[in-house]
């Protein structure tokens, strides 16, 4: 008895298709799914009140970033990542010094740059002195010895007679601050990982 063993082309053709089909299938679940993740992400930001410029911070990247792979990847991260997993974690923030974190109330005003305005900047800027004032319920403050503009920032007198000079709450100062977490960015990650396998049937149907 003799055998032989021949191979359709047909067949090779058709294998090398399904290869391709899959290749092609494959990128594109992960590329809608890292879309989807980035668009949820952004959206989980902007909901949450941090402002647009931080939801603009998610990018994603699908690999590889030429041509087709049934190894393809997608890649969702944030180019401010310490800020947004701080909303994400809630984290206990401390004083690096281990004294008092400064809290500067809306008599302070915004330091130059917009920011948070620190104690040190706000006695150059004002030309005035904080004083220290302990609380034992609440937190303690530091205070300025003032008066109000009609901005509402606390601001030297001129009055040579004191008049209208107050004492002006310009910080609080407290311990340590809970972060409250404002996002579960991983809820939306889980999301995106279980929606994979059906975006890559989907995918390879149409295909």
């Amino acid at each position: 008895m003799k055998l032989k063993l021949g191979i359709d082309p047909d067949i090779v053709a058709m294998m090398a298709a399904e290869v391709k089909a899959g290749e092609k299938a494959v990128t594109a679940a992960m590329r809608e799914a890292g879309t989807g993740l980035k668009t949820a992400w952004r959206g989980q930001i902007a909901q949450a009140g941090l402002g647009r410029r931080l939801a603009n911070s998610i990018r994603s990247q699908t690999f590889p970033k030429a041509g087709e792979s049934l190894n393809a990847a997608a890649l969702v991260w944030s180019k401010a990542p310490v800020i947004i997993g701080a909303h994400d974690t809630g984290p206990l923030i401390r004083s690096k010094d281990g004294f008092w974190l400064a809290i500067p109330t809306e008599a302070a005003g915004k330091g130059l740059k917009g920011g948070r305005i620190t104690p040190g900047e706000w006695e150059r800027r004002r030309g005035l002195r904080l004083r220290f004032v302990y609380r034992r319920t609440g937190p303690s403050l530091l205070v300025a010895e003032g008066r109000l503009n009609s901005r509402g920032l606390g601001v030297a007198s001129r009055s040579k007679t004191g008049r209208g000079r107050t004492t002006v709450p310009i910080f609080l100062l407290v311990p340590q601050v809970k972060l409250p977490k404002r996002l579960d960015l991983g809820r939306d990650a889980e999301r995106a990982l279980d929606s994979v396998p059906g975006l890559i049937v989907a995918r390879w149907v149409e295909g």
